[in-house]
């Protein structure tokens, strides 16, 4: 019946919480059969006329109005240990599920969408506090509350006891029944929930370009499709459930009128008492409710399982080695020793080696497709290469802790991201010095100027600083990035899609950067590149030529090709 003993292992702080609510629930249920016995006891003395004024104001008031009272203490008790169990459910798998996306240190991403990593973090672990907080106490209280009632009747009326005792396992068999199909219909469910999220932030995200191409609704068909097969497989979801519980519902109120039946057939042959007749009548039901209940939180319970399925898949994945290597610091240099790249099995770059000194300014060239920017995400650490293949420091960047490359390596790329809130805001992520220090790098990309006709460093900015121009967007994130003040610095297209007084700006500040620096550009616009220490021409994934404008002139037709052509275009030839 669904007790994953993984799961409840991963939160062991619920149980506690999940035994206290089980414990009120019974206490509870106690309490409403006092209630009830009393009151059949009243109804049989009143029958009989045995029943004076003042036993009833000073025996049977109190008892009731004790009952109830204790009834209401124990069922509000009963809902903040819900909330205790649910709470820490929360806290603790959300603190796990960030806690792995660290150690994996970015290469979650080749198994797990971002969308679907959202879904799991909310609405995911949403249900299984329902699972925590409803579905398991509920689970064990619904064990022990049939046969607490046994206990107490079977004295009185045996058959009727044994009958309702005999009836309440058909529903637990019942939901057993509908289990295998319904755990592969809600895992259909997730997969296209996950899917259905995945289109959704996707076009969200490009929403400009697909206006810009007016391809918007070409995908705008695409959502709706996809929309409506979650809305098919939604509703088999409900489907099912709503005829699983039109059985659980037939099996319980069966088994109350087989029980009544019973009770009344042995008040009928004097057997039982009037007062044990009713209280069986009344009580019936309790035999059945507690089971039905459980079967009502057995779908949400189902479709928390279902997410914890995913939640265990991103947990099992397979951790990188815990790295202690530490760069030093100074000067760092880089060197790339046959370094070969593949996603999925297909090769992207090929037997590549590269030496780049400390301090010096290489440029990566090539067309579009030629593995630049898969280089630079090899550098930085995004994506996990082999051992001995990179070195920083001569040290093998596969040893080297993620932290310390993070502090060491910058990477400004033409799509860093500026939150909303003030300019401040955006620099204060990566230094908290002075106002002074942030203003002298503004100055430094020149935009401090601009910044000082708005409101100074407390410029608001709104989601991804679209109320910036492109260019001072890339200065900003420059300015960003030089706080960080790391010794590598990797530009991958950073002067992208912004005005040539911008770019060129921010070139002679790169310029600038690299006698304190060691700076990697990432250009497809050689004209960039022309000034740097040493040029790298990247063809297909192979080094195809080394060396300074002038000698990858000559060594390498493509780069020519390009150079002449780019020229041409624009007109400085």
């Amino acid at each position: 019946m669904m007790i994953n003993k993984r799961l409840i292992g991963l939160v062991p702080e619920s149980k506690k919480a999940i035994a206290m609510q089980v414990t009120v629930q019974w206490l509870a249920m106690i309490c409403n059969i006092g209630l009830i016995t009393a009151s059949c006891y009243l109804l049989q003395e009143l029958y009989y006329r045995n029943v004076t004024s003042d036993a009833l104001f000073t025996l049977y008031l109190p008892v009731f109005i004790i009952a109830i009272f204790l009834r209401s203490i124990f069922m509000k008790l009963s809902v903040r240990s819900s909330f205790q169990a649910s709470h820490i459910v929360k806290k603790r798998l959300r603190r796990m599920i960030m806690e792995k996306l660290i150690k994996l240190e970015g290469h979650y991403m080749n198994n797990s969408s971002t969308a679907q990593l959202v879904q799991l973090s909310t609405e995911g672990i949403e249900q299984l506090e329902t699972y925590f907080g409803s579905y398991l106490p509920q689970f064990f209280f619904a064990m022990l509350a049939p046969v607490t009632l046994f206990v107490i009747i079977a004295p009185f009326s045996f058959k009727p006891a044994l009958a309702l005792l005999i009836c309440v396992p058909l529903i637990p068999i019942s939901i057993a029944l509908v289990q295998t199909f319904a755990k592969k219909l809600l895992s259909k469910y997730w997969g296209q929930y996950t899917a259905l999220g995945d289109s959704f932030l996707e076009n969200l995200q490009g929403l400009t370009t697909l206006k810009i191409y007016q391809s918007d609704a070409l995908r705008h068909e695409q959502m709706n499709e996809e929309a409506e097969k979650f809305r098919k497989i939604t509703m088999k979801v409900l489907t099912m459930q709503l005829n699983s519980i039109t059985i659980m519902d037939l099996v319980a109120y069966g088994g109350a009128a087989l029980g009544i039946l019973l009770a009344l057939f042995e008040y009928r042959s004097g057997a039982i008492s009037i007062f044990v007749c009713m209280a069986i009548i009344l009580l019936s039901a309790d035999f059945f409710l507690p089971m039905r209940t459980l079967g009502s939180y057995f779908h949400i319970a189902m479709n928390g399982m279902a997410a914890s399925d995913k939640i265990f898949k991103l947990l099992d994945l397979e951790e990188p080695p815990i790295k202690t290597v530490q760069l030093d610091k100074g000067e760092k240099g880089i060197r790339i020793d046959h370094l070969t790249f593949d996603y999925d099995g297909k090769e992207i770059l090929h037997d590549l080696s590269l030496n780049i000194k400390a301090n010096t300014f290489m440029a990566i060239v090539g067309e579009s497709g030629s593995g630049k920017s898969t280089l630079a995400n090899c550098i930085n650490g995004v994506l996990k290469t082999k051992e001995k293949m990179i070195y920083i420091q001569e040290k093998d960047i596969t040893e080297i802790k993620a932290s310390s490359l993070h502090q060491n390596i910058v990477t400004v790329s033409f799509d860093s991201y500026l939150f909303s809130g003030t300019v401040r805001d955006n620099l204060v992520l990566v230094n908290h010095d002075s106002d002074e220090k942030m203003i002298e790098v503004l100055k430094k990309v020149r935009l401090w100027d601009f910044l000082c006709e708005e409101n100074g460093l407390d410029t608001v900015l709104q989601e991804g600083g679209n109320n910036l121009s492109g260019g001072q967007r890339q200065r900003l994130s420059l300015a960003r990035a030089l706080l960080h003040d790391g010794d590598i610095y990797i530009f991958d297209e950073a002067t992208s899609n912004i005005d040539s007084e911008s770019e060129n700006e921010i070139m002679s500040l790169i310029g600038e950067m690299a006698h304190t620096k060691t700076i990697l550009l990432i250009t497809h616009r050689l004209a960039n590149a022309v000034g740097a220490d040493q040029i790298a021409v990247l063809k297909d994934g192979y080094l195809d030529a080394l060396g300074t404008h002038e000698q990858c002139l000559k060594q390498s037709e493509q780069y020519a090709h390009l150079w002449q052509t780019q020229a041409a275009l624009e007109g400085t030839i």
